[in-house]
């Protein structure tokens, strides 16, 4: 007769902390800084928008969006030209000009947002783990 295999599982304490862990993950708990981030993000764009009347600069602003999935913090900008020229892109990717010319683009976003998101890796991830 063939034998079989026999596993024994035992357990000590209780499961209380990955109830609270689940139970904040569900509220998004976690998440509940993010105006913070987003503030601090329209701050950094604003600082590192290059500047000729200011006007672009001063555009920034964020949205906080929740779908019941999925959270997600954008930042936009205010400033468009002709209702579809949006200044920040022009700057950031470039342009042509009325003569065929073109304008390069100068990549501040990303710069600009690269300690932010660091910054919100870290702090998120400290305060998933507390949980």
């Amino acid at each position: 007769m063939a034998r079989g295999i026999v596993v024994q599982m035992s357990e000590k304490g209780d499961f209380k902390k990955t109830f609270k862990f689940l139970k904040a993950m569900q509220e998004k708990k976690f998440l509940s800084n993010l105006d913070k981030y987003g503030e601090r993000g329209v701050q950094l764009l604003s600082e590192n928008t290059p500047r000729d009347t200011g006007l672009t600069a001063s555009s920034w602003y964020y949205k906080i969006e929740d779908d019941g999935e999925t959270l997600t913090l954008t930042w936009y900008n205010s400033n468009v030209k002709k209702d579809y020229f949006n200044v920040a892109l022009m700057l950031q990717y470039g342009h042509a000009t009325k003569n065929g010319g073109w304008v390069e683009g100068i990549d501040y976003i990303n710069p600009a947002l690269k300690p932010l998101f660091d910054e919100m890796e870290k702090d998120i991830w400290e305060e998933v783990k507390s949980q």
